[in-house]
């Protein structure tokens, strides 16, 4: 913490490049600078929260395409000092931990910054890992829906590892989804990962859980917990007393950019450098057993890389889309029907569409071509990554 505290009085003034802040705002700014320099941590705490405060409402004001970077900028920045000087100041780790992660969360780093919250965040993390880990659950305990397997004729393709120029001519060129097999052994992830591990290495890190059934429900929400939070609330519990009415789900978030030792674990598939871009988006999917995504599609191309547990994927063609009776506004790539009880008397064309489907196991990835329509249900507690290209 000692190069820490040096860096950041000796880092340049962030706020010169700030266009359009009110000057109240902007005097407030550099008295966080300057009173971080004279070791005044209480003054510059107070003048942090009044800026974090400032920032929040425009940052909730409107669309979030919408939001000019440099509310996310300064709310970065000054996430960074806070942080500091809850620290010096003896708050409990977890506030100072859960300062950096709503600056990760909610800001973007400045290009001339050199201070790093994620650094920070992890140095804190390590500095305070929990000593009250959570066991994990015995594989024989914990739930399992237990499904009739798909029919041969209804089961998505399997192929061994295939090599780039045939998965690219077979499956990526005429957008084919296809399960991959033994491509995935040398991730650190299948041996490392558990209840435990996340607990050591990111318990105190605060991440976006989605809670209820799906997210097409009217009682969807999201709520900011710990990992350990999480796990307790939404899979411990869940094993001692049963499925909750509920579910926690911790989906579709860039954990890995986020806490980079988790990203440590995982490796980008070699097939996905035959898109337009070298940097896939990584997403994870953590919860317990029954979590669902609706029937939806997505804009890229999908490599879905199944590391723990196993789910259940149903999918039909893009072409499908006018039995679907899709969603208008924002769900607009997500259907209205339920794909495990079709209401064919309120959706009728539905009977028209035909589905794949096969259980995705550890150590498998599935290839879901971009539009392809996807419906996924865990059976098992269950970790995914998911690498988005085009």
């Amino acid at each position: 913490m000692e190069r820490i505290r040096t860096s950041l009085s000796i880092a340049r003034d962030p706020w010169g490049s700030f266009e359009q802040v009110h000057p109240v705002l902007l005097s407030d700014l550099k008295r966080v600078t300057q009173t971080f320099g004279l070791a005044q941590y209480e003054q510059c705490l107070a003048s942090c929260q009044y800026a974090l405060d400032y920032v929040w409402e425009k940052l909730n004001t409107g669309h979030w395409k919408d939001i000019s970077d440099q509310w996310r900028q300064i709310y970065y920045s000054v996430s960074y000092y806070k942080s500091v000087c809850l620290y010096e100041l003896h708050h409990p780790p977890l506030k100072c931990i859960k300062t950096c992660d709503m600056g990760i969360l909610m800001g973007v780093k400045p290009l001339k910054w050199d201070l790093c919250l994620k650094e920070l965040a992890s140095t804190l993390h390590k500095l305070h890992e929990s000593t009250e880990l959570v066991k994990d659950i015995p594989a024989a305990k914990i739930p399992r829906l237990e499904l009739i397997s798909p029919s041969e004729d209804k089961s998505i393709q399997r192929v061994s590892c295939p090599s780039l120029e045939s998965f690219r001519k077979q499956w990526l060129s005429i957008g084919q989804p296809v399960i991959i097999t033994d491509c995935m052994h040398h991730w650190p992830a299948l041996d490392k990962w558990s209840l435990a591990y996340f607990q050591t290495v990111a318990g105190l890190r605060t991440v976006p859980v989605e809670i209820g059934s799906r997210y097409t429900d009217d009682d969807w929400s999201q709520q900011l917990l710990t990992i350990s939070q999480f796990i307790q609330q939404y899979i411990v519990k869940h094993q001692a007393e049963g499925a909750p009415a509920r579910r926690g789900y911790l989906a579709q978030h860039q954990l890995f950019d986020q806490i980079p030792e988790l990203r440590d674990d995982i490796i980008v598939p070699e097939y996905c450098c035959l898109g337009e871009s070298p940097d896939p988006d990584i997403n994870a999917w953590f919860g317990p057993e029954g979590t669902v995504s609706p029937l939806h599609q997505d804009p890229k191309d999908n490599l879905l890389c199944q590391v723990k547990g196993r789910k259940l994927v149903k999918l039909c063609p893009p072409d499908m889309a006018d039995c679907l009776y899709v969603n208008e506004g924002m769900l607009a790539n997500t259907s209205q029907v339920d794909v495990e009880s079709i209401d064919l008397q309120k959706f009728p064309l539905a009977a028209k569409v035909s589905f794949t489907e096969s259980v995705l196991h550890p150590g498998e990835m599935l290839f879901i071509p971009a539009k392809y329509w996807h419906h996924v249900r865990s059976l098992d507690l269950s970790f995914s990554v998911s690498f988005w290209w085009s």
